[in-house]
């Protein structure tokens, strides 16, 4: 196989990533806390020979998080939660602390405040944020801090993480950060409100037409050159 169809077939794989993206994209413009998802073309070259011309390969193994402030939409709910700037709620899952911007919560039968999947919800040092039953109206304030009946209780956890561009999506709307995170000094909390999907649809679209077309004209080309080769063959064959 020749090094033209070589790179073709990179180009072309890289394309396919980016349009399984933004077709997720796509699916999750309606989920509460998703941040958008992009690729990251990277270009590799590599000399053949003194007197041969370079090759050029392109990958598309990176994928980079869009963290744009998403639409705050406000719902009423004692437990709702929105983040306005910067920062992540901290959650416990069966793997371990992860962060996520999904903040549609609600207390569980013991009282701890938990995601619709059932992980809890921590304070920024790692502890469970308990609600207790029966004790009053429950105000939750721009920093966190949990009040029932007019006396605080505990305080939820914002959180941004240290290598914003190191960390790692587990599913729609929960990110791994492998390098750790600190207390987030500029977020604020918005309680009875919850923020949507950051993805914009009209951008999402052009770039699925675009990347579609990239794709048809690198499958014609890679049409033309099994063509070329095979007329070549059979010119050397007679």
């Amino acid at each position: 196989m020749e090094n033209a169809t070589y790179t073709a077939l990179t180009r072309q794989s890289g394309l396919m990533k980016e349009m399984r993206v933004v077709a997720n994209n796509l699916a999750n413009m309606s989920t509460t806390g998703f941040r958008t998802e992009g690729v990251i073309f990277a270009e590799h070259v590599r000399a053949l020979g003194p007197n041969d011309p370079s090759l050029s390969m392109a990958t598309a193994s990176a994928r980079d998080t869009v963290l744009l402030q998403g639409t705050l939409t406000q719902t009423g709910g004692a437990f709702d939660l929105a983040i306005e700037g910067d920062g992540f709620f901290l959650v416990e899952t069966p793997a371990g602390e992860r962060l996520t911007r999904a903040g549609a919560f609600t207390p569980n039968q013991d009282g701890d405040l938990v995601t619709p999947e059932g992980y809890r919800v921590l304070d920024a040092g790692g502890a469970p944020v308990f609600i207790p039953q029966g004790a009053g109206p429950v105000g939750i304030a721009p920093d966190g801090t949990v009040s029932a009946g007019g006396q605080p209780v505990g305080q939820v956890g914002l959180v941004n993480p240290i290598n914003p561009q190191g960390m790692i999506r587990e599913d729609g709307v929960r990110f791994r950060a492998d390098d750790g995170f600190e207390p987030s000094l500029q977020g604020r909390m918005l309680q009875g409100f919850i923020e949507e999907s950051n993805v914009d649809p009209v951008l999402q679209v052009t770039r699925m037409i675009e990347v579609q077309r990239s794709y048809e004209l690198g499958q014609s080309f890679l049409d033309k050159e099994d063509e070329r080769i095979r007329s070549a063959i059979r010119a050397l064959g007679k």
